[in-house]
């Protein structure tokens, strides 16, 4: 790496290494990380000499950043060349890898679960085994109509909802006690066997009584 400081090559390698868990390889992740951490634009040759490597390695990188919308294509006035930079807002990238990630990882396992609900299980085992890929189902979908949910939002209250921890688990519980005491408020006390047999009895000698 050239003309950058310590402290920006130990970014950059770190997310390289780290690129690989998130599924790109290390090229990539050390672009972004570049771009990044200069927060100005760059184009390719200017990637290519801060982490030698060769100019076509740095265009399929860019491309695999542009496909993740990590990266925005910009240009300069009076320069014909194509700079690079990721979004301003750390929450835009924030929500661009979970999106992502969402697209190649999630909908595709929503997708087969979905065909295999489908199907007519032939035996028992297939009945349970269909079952289970229901739960699981559901529990994926529940997710993603969560995270949609938590796109809408603005930076300022996903940071105020990140913020309150387990304030929120708190809040969740003292819910699930609340709901729990009227529910049970709700439901009728069975009588006793005995009450309910006197009940009877005092109900058949005002019939007679009447009559």
């Amino acid at each position: 790496m050239t003309n950058l400081s310590p402290l920006a090559q130990k970014f950059i390698l770190h997310f390289g290494e780290m690129g690989s868990r998130w599924g790109i390889n290390r090229t990539v992740g050390q672009i972004y990380a570049l771009l990044y951490v200069l927060a100005k634009p760059l184009n390719a040759d200017e990637i290519a000499e801060h982490l030698q490597f060769s100019r076509s390695n740095v265009s399929m990188g860019l491309k695999e950043l542009q496909s993740w919308r990590l990266v925005k294509l910009l240009h300069q006035p009076g320069d014909r060349r194509e700079y690079f930079e990721p979004p301003k807002d750390i929450w835009d990238i924030f929500k661009a890898l979970l999106e992502e990630r969402r697209r190649r990882e999630v909908e595709p396992t929503l997708s087969m679960l979905r065909d295999a609900l489908l199907e007519t299980p032939a035996t028992d085992a297939d009945r349970v085994a269909q079952e289970r890929m229901r739960e699981m189902y559901n529990l994926i979908e529940l997710s993603s109509s969560w995270f949609d949910d938590v796109q809408r939002l603005s930076p300022e209250t996903l940071t105020s909802l990140m913020k309150m921890g387990s304030t929120v688990k708190t809040l969740l519980n003292v819910g699930d006690t609340v709901r729990g005491t009227f529910r049970k408020k709700r439901a009728p006390e069975p009588a006793a066997p005995e009450a309910a047999a006197a009940a009877d009895r005092d109900s058949g000698e005002s019939n007679v009584k009447g009559e």
